[in-house]
């Protein structure tokens, strides 16, 4: 009956709980989700307000272009008297009233604004009625005073004052928009927040709920599940209470007896299973990795904590360098691994420096290469003696026993393995001695492979990091992140490379390539190709015709290659095959030409965010010669991104080359803060820890010159026009705000229309192009490249291209499908 009655009372309060629990729940969740729809409410009117602040700037700025281009084709006007500059002045006037309304009409909800809208439309109506209007038929005319100084700088007052307004209005507008945007944002964090608050109620309530529910019915319940699985299973440590008397308690006892019995052969047993397993362990365990560090660190893992309570291992530095040389026998070590059943013991840290004292069993291990065995650390006065305080340290840790055992291989001694016990009250016995010395052994020989990979692996590394580009060039036709990751297979680092190239015309070469094979000799071949890709791309050489050029000399080297072989050395025979991609971007017609052997084509990732893999014909891989490689051109829309990538990106064994294309494009996809985010996004998504073949990856942000940044004409092919080719550059360079070369760039287009009129065919063309350098460019229908030469004393001609060369920072030629392009680059003036 009572316990009847205290059911009841279990099931009573569970159920009250659980209804009380159920409408705080219901509650809290109906108040956040009340708040939240107030502040999307709230949120969704202040997003109109923003709305109208944003198009009134609009407007405003649409407005300002407006008076800037009156008063542009005004000042046109007057100083040219064309008639042509007279146009843009009259579309602006003609477009002046309607978005002088539409400003108006945005401004109607702020009253500050709009008194500054009114004051704009006021002044700029006045200047254009009252004064530019005016002047421009007084200059019709005739009327000198209309080219006057104080008429121009009245104008220039005007416009002035014209400006301060709209830079008032648009500080004003953006304050507005500002606050506006912050008020918003504050009434959001507030909904937020009382969200937050309600939904983390929620949680508390939920999970203080299910632990009552756990202390109160879970618990008792597993509790007995327990007690009854270890029965039934036959557990040797339950032991039945002794209790009992009479029968009871002799069966009790005889109970006891039986399982003590039985637990000692269970232990014995054990304790043989456990160290056939650990030499199991230890040779599928150490040495999955070439890495002597990582190597050490399995070593301990295996053997704590079933061998040894704690385990360090000791190399000497030569062996963690990789150096060939051996030890002598006060070498230094260096701890490479020490684990246990407790972190921080009072042993050598990881890392640290150690010297063994001769007396001390690590030394005699060393020097005999034979394990041994102290197992009474208390009792060894030796061991004690070589340093003291550190024995007493390891002694309080409760460390009662060790043994030590040497790392040998190829009967060279590379370092000491020690084995510690502290937990385990039982010591090391000599029995012990032969696991240790196996378990060393084994290990050693995984050490030594480590360590001469180690060596191989840090060389080739070297060599290869070297050959690649330590840093990008300086130019503004692209924006470029790169990521290189070598191998992190046994196979080592491989031949993939990848270069940036600015080229003549503020063009830039990006190129991609890979090299059959791995190791010392693809790193070297690698080195080669690129040396060579910049040597032809010096040359300026259409992409197909680089690759041609590249694709022979690949012939060449193979072809010293099997010489050497024939001549019996076997070390320098390897494949040749390699892979490139050869891509140049010309800002100023924003198309970009490329060409590939054997190499996956680019991915582009529009503006728009839409991505595509760059669809053309893939030309063979370098060195098996006579087939001809195509061009395929793109029309890039600035800020588009080009990525190109080597082939280890992509595949590996379990992804082919069409499912990491699509992997590829769905990372690119994704929106990034900046390219180098770009990089490891695409890094993070397609690999899997250190990728099995190298990979590079270079990524590019186009980006395009504005059309006042480059001005071209086409010149007679008339001597009589090298005067007019120099008035027209040295205009543009005033233009320009460069009066500063101006002297260089009229000798430099004098020199150079000269040439082309004198020495190449129409039709002859000159262009100016502003970049990070000035560059001056002429081209011509012939295809006679010109040389530098030195005119003797009383020559009188054979100086311009001298001259050129020596008072520009770079000249060059480049040929054309029509003629050539002869260019030179000056420094402007406070460029670094």
């Amino acid at each position: 009956m009572s316990a009847t009655r205290s059911r009841r009372r279990v099931g009573w309060g569970l159920t009250r709980l659980t209804v009380v629990a159920t409408s705080l729940l219901a509650l809290l969740i109906g108040l956040a989700f009340s708040v939240l729809l107030w502040a999307i409410s709230d949120t969704r009117e202040a997003a109109g307000a923003r709305k109208q602040v944003r198009a009134a700037l609009f407007e405003s700025g649409h407005l300002e272009r407006l008076v800037l281009d009156v008063e542009t084709g005004e000042r046109g006007f007057l100083i040219t008297k064309q008639e042509r500059f007279l146009q843009p002045w009259e579309s602006a006037r003609a477009a002046f009233p309607g978005q002088a309304e539409e400003l108006l009409r945005d401004t109607e909800g702020s009253p500050e604004l709009r008194t500054l809208a009114h004051g704009i439309t006021r002044d700029a109506e006045s200047f254009i009625q009252d004064y530019s209007v005016p002047l421009v038929d007084a200059a019709r005319q005739g009327d000198p005073a209309a080219s006057s100084v104080e008429t121009t700088d009245e104008g220039k007052r005007r416009v002035d004052a014209l400006r301060a307004q709209f830079d008032r209005f648009e500080m004003d507008a953006r304050s507005l928009l500002a606050a506006r945007e912050q008020a918003a944002e504050d009434k959001l964090q507030l909904a937020i927040d009382a969200a937050t608050a309600g939904l983390a109620g929620s949680v508390a309530l939920v999970v203080a709920y299910t632990g009552y529910l756990t202390r109160a019915v879970v618990q008792p319940v597993r509790k007995a599940a327990s007690v009854a699985s270890r029965l039934a299973g036959g557990d040797l440590s339950a032991r039945m209470p002794q209790t009992g008397g009479g029968e009871i308690g002799e069966l009790a006892v005889a109970f006891n007896a039986m399982g003590d019995s039985l637990e000692e052969s269970h232990r014995l047993t054990e304790v043989a299973h456990r160290r056939l397993k650990l030499l199991y362990d230890a040779s599928v365990a150490v040495g999955t990795t070439l890495d002597v560090r990582r190597t050490a660190q399995e070593l301990v893992q295996v053997v704590v904590p079933g061998f040894a309570d704690f385990a360090t291992v000791d190399l000497a530095v030569s062996v963690v360098r990789g150096d060939e040389e051996p030890p002598g026998e006060r070498a230094t070590m260096s701890r490479v691994a020490v684990g246990g059943i407790r972190d921080a013991p009072p042993l050598h840290p990881e890392g640290a420096l150690v010297t063994w004292a001769p007396i001390t069993p690590q030394a005699r291990s060393f020097v005999s290469g034979l394990a041994t065995v102290e197992p009474d650390l208390r009792a060894s006065a030796a061991w004690q003696s070589a340093d003291p305080e550190g024995a007493r340290r390891i002694l309080d840790h409760g460390i009662h026993s060790l043994i030590t055992a040497p790392l040998c291989a190829r009967g060279v001694p590379m370092g000491v393995v020690t084995f510690w016990r502290s937990r385990q009250p039982r010591p090391f016995e000599a029995a012990e001695l032969s696991y240790a010395a196996e378990l060393a052994a084994k290990a050693a020989v995984a050490i030594d492979n480590a360590r001469r990979y180690t060596r191989e692996r840090d060389t080739a590394l070297t060599l290869q990091r070297s050959l690649l580009p330590q840093r990008l060039p300086a130019q503004s036709a692209l924006e470029i992140a790169s990521r290189y990751l070598p191998a992190g297979s046994q196979a080592g680092v491989g031949g993939d490379w990848f270069d940036v190239i600015p080229l003549s015309g503020a063009r830039v070469a990006l190129v991609v390539g890979d090299v059959v094979g791995h190791g010392i000799h693809a790193s070297a071949t690698m080195g080669r190709l690129r040396t060579a890709v910049r040597t032809l791309a010096d040359v300026d050489l259409p992409p197909d015709e680089l690759l041609t050029h590249l694709d022979d000399l690949v012939i060449h080297f193979t072809g010293d290659e099997e010489a050497d072989m024939a001549h019996g050395d076997a070390a320098a025979f390897g494949e040749l095959g390699a892979t490139c991609l050869y891509a140049v971007y010309d800002p100023v017609s924003r198309r970009c030409t490329l060409a590939t052997a054997g190499h996956p084509l680019p991915v582009v990732v529009a503006p728009d965010g839409i991505v595509e893999l760059v669809k053309g014909p893939i030309g063979p891989p370098l060195g098996l010669g006579g087939l001809p490689f195509e061009t395929i051109e793109l029309h890039l829309a600035p800020g588009s991104v080009l990525a190109l990538f080597s082939d280890g990106l992509i595949t590996s064994r379990g992804r082919d080359v069409d499912q990491g294309i699509s992997a590829l494009c769905r990372a690119l996809a994704l929106p990034t803060a900046s390219l180098e985010e770009t990089c490891d996004t695409v890094t993070d998504a397609l690999l899997d820890g250190r990728p099995a073949d190298d990979v590079a990856l270079l990524v590019a942000r186009t980006g395009a010159l504005s059309p006042d940044r480059v001005v071209t004409w086409d010149v007679t092919a008339d001597p009589v026009q090298v005067a007019h080719a120099r008035t027209l550059a040295t205009d543009q360079l005033h233009a320009w705000g460069l009066a500063e070369v101006e002297f260089i760039t009229e000798l430099v287009v004098s020199e150079l229309v000269t040439n082309a009129i004198r020495y190449g065919a129409p039709p002859i063309q000159l262009r100016l192009i502003r970049d990070r350098a000035l560059i001056c460019e002429v081209s011509d229908g012939s295809s006679t490249a010109p040389h530098l030469r030195r005119a003797r004393v009383f020559d009188e001609g054979g100086r311009g291209l001298l001259l050129v060369a020596q008072l520009t920072q770079g000249w060059g030629t480049r040929q054309t499908a029509s003629g050539k392009t002869i260019w030179c680059e000056q420094t402007l003036p406070g460029s670094v």
